[in-house]
């Protein structure tokens, strides 16, 4: 597979390094050559202009269902699915079954990414099995490649427990991402306010998450460590974290695009392809959730791609799972900020690459001489329809089928090889 390129007429879009500028970018071998080197005879062109050369995106946040439940997804298909949407990296959650608890889990999930369309960054559980009661083996699992723990799906309860993670956590590095959810007021199936009780469904009030972003901000502050939390939905939680960061708390955050895009009132139809934990929120949410993106309180956009068959999804609202896919709509919803100036360029790709790389403290997120070439192409012009046929992920749980959208990842490069390709049929 060839792994020498040279792009040309891109905006070069790389924070990290400052750059913002109309070039060419050299791949050789798979990284990243001097701006001044010589191209080597024979290297295929490929004209990016009009488009935006940035590094590869990263999603902290993703659930890629193998092992266990591949019918829903697998690595491989979850990885297409990313570099389809412009992703070179992906952070997998432990939910799968079995729970990945132990080095074993791990190594199947490393081993099976290697044929696969993106990097894949195993994040493992905090609690052996998931259940909030025993600590896994961290020292273990960061050894066998994992680069983040998290119990996601099921809160850590028991404060004492959350505590020795994080104290035991920072022994080895690794991030801790907290499912922000008080249990006892999560029972219900969407946001508690008046839609809910409009629809008769039942809520879950935003305090559920407030609750828990404020004990999981204590005891980062009380133990001298850092937490990061996933999925923020409420303005709640926002005003939490953001006075946390102004007193120096080592707290990082993250939203998803369905939350600074959608409102409790998607859910009017009963679809329950906006049937999400947590739960879609309401319009101040949305705004606060906006402002935090441009202010620096939230920290990284991530998808919680969370695939389910028509098994999981078509049933009454009730009965049915939470989550939505997420990787391919991702940057042409995140773009819709910087069309509606709510952040800029600059800003989108510290969202989407810099900040989540550097949360996970992996080697990414910039375009570095030197570096490998996980480099994403945008065309944030591009205007598409959304629809069944073109999606890549197994399932097909989305609200966002029959949208508009502009802005599209047309190349997706992971250490040379080109993944996924919009541009031309002629590249390979």
């Amino acid at each position: 597979m060839n792994t020498t390129w040279h792009f040309i007429n891109g905006r070069i879009i790389d924070p990290a390094n400052g750059t913002d500028r109309i070039g060419n970018l050299l791949v050789i071998d798979g990284r990243l050559a001097a701006p001044d080197h010589p191209v080597p005879a024979g290297t295929p062109e490929i004209d990016v202009s009009g488009c935006w050369l940035v590094p590869g995106l990263t999603d902290m946040h993703v659930h890629l269902r193998e092992p266990g439940e591949e019918y829903k997804e697998d690595i491989l298909s979850g990885c297409l699915a990313a570099a389809s949407g412009g992703f070179t990296g992906l952070a997998c959650m432990p939910n799968t079954r079995p729970v990945n608890d132990c080095a074993a889990v791990t190594a199947t999930i490393i081993t099976r990414a290697q044929q696969a369309a993106a990097r894949v960054y195993p994040v493992a559980a905090i609690s052996l099995g998931s259940e909030g009661r025993q600590l896994a083996e961290f020292g273990e699992l960061r050894a066998a490649g994992v680069v983040a723990v998290s119990d996601d799906g099921r809160p850590v309860v028991d404060s004492q427990l959350m505590r020795r993670a994080l104290e035991y956590a920072s022994n080895f590095n690794l991030p801790v991402i907290s499912h922000s959810e008080d249990p006892a007021l999560s029972s219900g199936v969407m946001n508690e306010g008046p839609v809910s009780t409009r629809l008769g469904l039942k809520g879950i009030p935003a305090a559920a998450e407030a609750i828990m972003v404020y004990r999981e901000i204590a005891l980062a502050e009380f133990t001298g460590t850092g937490i990061h939390i996933a999925h923020v939905s409420t303005a709640m939680a926002v005003d939490l974290i953001r006075a946390a960061k102004t007193r120096g708390v080592q707290v990082t955050a993250e939203t998803a695009p369905h939350y600074f895009t959608l409102t409790d009132d998607a859910v009017a139809g009963f679809d329950t392809n906006t049937k999400m934990n947590p739960p879609l929120r309401t319009e101040q949410d949305r705004q606060a959730l906006q402002e935090a993106l441009a202010d620096g309180t939230i920290d990284a956009i991530a998808t919680d791609h969370a695939p389910h068959s028509i098994l999981e999804k078509e049933v009454e609202f009730d009965q049915a799972a939470n989550g939505i896919i997420g990787l391919e709509t991702a940057l042409p919803l995140s773009l819709a900020l910087v069309r509606n100036q709510v952040i800029d360029e600059r800003r989108l790709i510290e969202l989407l690459a810099v900040n989540p790389a550097r949360i996970l403290g992996i080697e990414a997120g910039h375009l570095s001489v030197g570096m490998v070439a996980d480099i994403t192409v945008i065309d944030p012009q591009q205007q598409f329809v959304y629809t069944a046929d073109q999606i890549v992920s197994k399932s097909r749980n989305t609200p966002f089928l029959g949208w508009s959208l502009q802005g599209r990842a047309m190349l997706t490069m992971v250490g040379g090889a080109i993944r996924y390709n919009r541009l031309s049929a002629t590249l390979s």
